[in-house]
């Protein structure tokens, strides 16, 4: 029986080949795919590309040569993972996410994470890529990174953030960041696929938001990576592949 193919997508300020420490330990066939605002495709500068459905449809796009699929999404992909995996039930044979969350419920919340998001993305337009890679690897969700990735893995993860576009990153977060986004968590009862929340032991907030989300859903199961924090997928390449590859084989 031929594998199951499994798309990966990846999260803000990453890229298909960002997620290679996963990719490169998963059974072929994988599709990594670039979101809008990431990678080497084109930047477009009309908001409507950024939206949920946009970045959904260009997903479905991306997969139509493919009947069914497993479907693995890290933070922001994680989010556009469970919104195609809502739209598309019948094409996502598992999904496993990573370091992901289904939205902002509270208003409050959202209002403030939307005004701080609007901020940084004119911060980025005006000040450049180098001061946000500066900024964005300085801040607490990464601050495992600091510690546990090599000299080497640190400087290659800041040049892939030096290579994203300022503009592309800018309407990412203004279209797809985690306040501008409708919360879909009274939604998640609807999926019935076999489900794994993947997060680091040391990342209190979303493992705590792994076993909310998995305690909602029929067939989901919660997966902590001991001594990592948001990204497991870099911190603990291995162990992450091991609970992607167990999702993916349900």
């Amino acid at each position: 029986m031929s594998q199951t193919p499994t798309v990966v997508l990846h999260g803000f300020t990453g890229s298909a080949t960002a997620m290679a420490p996963l990719t490169s330990r998963l059974p072929e066939p994988v599709l990594a795919l670039d979101l809008p605002g990431h990678g080497s495709g084109p930047i477009s500068d009309d908001p409507a590309d950024y939206t949920m459905a946009a970045t959904v449809a260009g997903v479905v796009s991306a997969t139509a040569h493919l009947d069914r699929f497993s479907l693995v999404g890290y933070s922001m992909g994680g989010r556009v993972a469970l919104s195609l995996a809502l739209a598309l039930p019948e094409r996502v044979a598992t999904l496993a996410l990573i370091g992901a969350r289904a939205g902002i419920d509270d208003s409050a919340e959202r209002a403030e994470r939307i005004a701080a998001d609007e901020a940084l993305a004119d911060r980025i337009e005006s000040e450049g890529i180098e001061w946000f890679a500066d900024y964005w690897a300085a801040r607490p969700l990464f601050a495992t990174q600091r510690t546990r990735l090599s000299a080497d893995q640190q400087a290659e993860l800041r040049t892939q953030r030096l290579a994203c576009d300022p503009r592309g990153l800018a309407h990412s977060l203004r279209g797809m960041g985690a306040g501008a986004v409708e919360p879909i968590g009274c939604r998640l009862s609807e999926l019935s696929m076999p489900c794994t929340f993947i997060a680091g032991s040391d990342d209190t907030k979303f493992a705590a938001i792994a076993q909310q989300m998995a305690s909602a859903m029929p067939q989901a199961t919660v997966c902590f990576i001991p001594g990592a924090g948001h990204a497991t997928h870099l911190e603990a390449p291995d162990a992450t592949a091991a609970a992607v590859i167990q999702c993916v084989s349900t």
